[in-house]
């Protein structure tokens, strides 16, 4: 069984290459304007989630259905780049924790606006 850290790395490397294929290979425009902000494998690595975001949070049942329909493409790419005796399912899950940093983001201004700039 491959250890957390191969886990780990494999995961990195399925973010960044893609981001690159998504970038320079994917004309679906439900893929626009999309980051890919983590990836995890599971440690059989039979199943890869890859997390994603979009600065439109409306935009989160459409951006899904677009990787839910490029899948099995996406997934081909990723094999082609990246050397595994067997290439991961992929799962995607859209990333709320952009969304809930930008929340926090305005209520701490909203805080300091009230309390007169601040100390």
């Amino acid at each position: 069984m491959p250890s957390e850290a191969r886990a780990r790395r494999v995961g990195d490397r399925i973010r960044e290459e893609l981001s690159d294929i998504l970038l320079r290979h994917v004309d679906d425009p439900r893929l626009r304007m999309v980051t890919i902000t983590g990836a995890e494998v599971d440690r059989e690595f039979g199943y890869a989630t890859v997390y994603v975001a979009t600065v439109d949070p409306d935009r989160k049942s459409e951006v899904l259905a677009g990787f839910k329909h490029a899948r099995g493409f996406l997934r081909s790419a990723l094999a082609a780049r990246i050397p595994l005796r067997s290439f991961p399912q992929l799962r995607f899950k859209y990333d709320d924790s952009v969304e809930e940093g930008s929340r926090v983001e305005t209520l701490l201004a909203q805080i300091k606006r009230e309390r007169g700039g601040g100390r």
